[in-house]
């Protein structure tokens, strides 16, 4: 298995900001990839799941940029994924509290 390395000049500055939040689903090829390696080779990994259906495995990324994005992508299909869908979040979504309103 290919070791994990961004392309040149995709390696951000400490501390850039980080504004540009994806979901990689990935399928396994022959050998499954290992989180805590992707996690601490790429700071723009931030939490995945394991899933049983369609994807092996689902992270959550907040990128720097485009750039930073598609190496984190190309690394992961270098590195052994059979197959990687990047969905680009365009905004969250988050239950309000219940409105409670008075009885009449």
């Amino acid at each position: 298995m290919t070791a994990l390395r961004l392309l040149p000049g995709g390696n951000p500055e400490p501390g850039a900001a980080r504004s540009l939040h994806a979901l990689a689903r990935i399928r396994f090829g022959p050998v499954p990839l290992d989180f805590d390696r992707l996690a601490a080779e790429f700071p723009a990994v931030q939490s995945g799941l394991a899933l049983a259906g369609d994807a092996d495995l689902e992270l959550r990324l907040a990128c720097t940029g485009p750039e930073e994005l598609r190496a984190v992508s190309t690394a992961l299909q270098r590195a052994g994924a059979a197959h990687v869908r990047i969905d680009v979040v365009l905004r969250a979504l988050v239950p309000r509290p219940p409105t409670l309103r008075p009885v009449p």
